[in-house]
């Protein structure tokens, strides 16, 4: 079991940038898939980015592609979210999650949650 704590949200105006940070307890870390997650007002949650126990593979919405960027620190139990050229669109509340597995980017299939990070957008 891992507990994990988002932080690095704020208030970026349209084209700037954000980076989130997901800190994780526990010694079992580096086994698990990370994702990303958001829930913008009135919206589902939905899949944002996703990087695998290495590292060494990651998978990105659409919606995101190009303009964020996954990447993981096992040896400081963190993972990160790195956004640019952010839109109005991106405001939403921002999600870590923990999955052993890969094949999915369900959230359902996420077994651990973290608090979420708020993003505000402004144009």
């Amino acid at each position: 079991q891992i507990q994990l704590v988002e932080s690095g949200g704020g208030l970026v105006q349209v084209g700037g940038s954000l980076r989130l940070s997901c800190a994780a307890s526990g010694r079992t870390f580096s086994t698990y898939t990370m994702g990303w997650f958001r829930r913008a007002p009135g919206k589902e949650r939905e899949f944002v980015a996703k990087i695998s126990w290495s590292g060494g593979r990651v998978y990105y919405a659409d919606s995101v592609k190009g303009r964020f960027t996954i990447s993981r620190d096992n040896a400081k139990n963190t993972v990160y979210l790195q956004m640019n050229s952010l839109k109005p669109e991106d405001t939403a509340v921002y999600y870590c999650a923990a999955d052993h597995g890969w094949l999915t980017s369900d959230y359902r299939a996420y077994d651990y949650w973290g608090q979420g990070t708020q993003v505000t957008v402004s144009s």
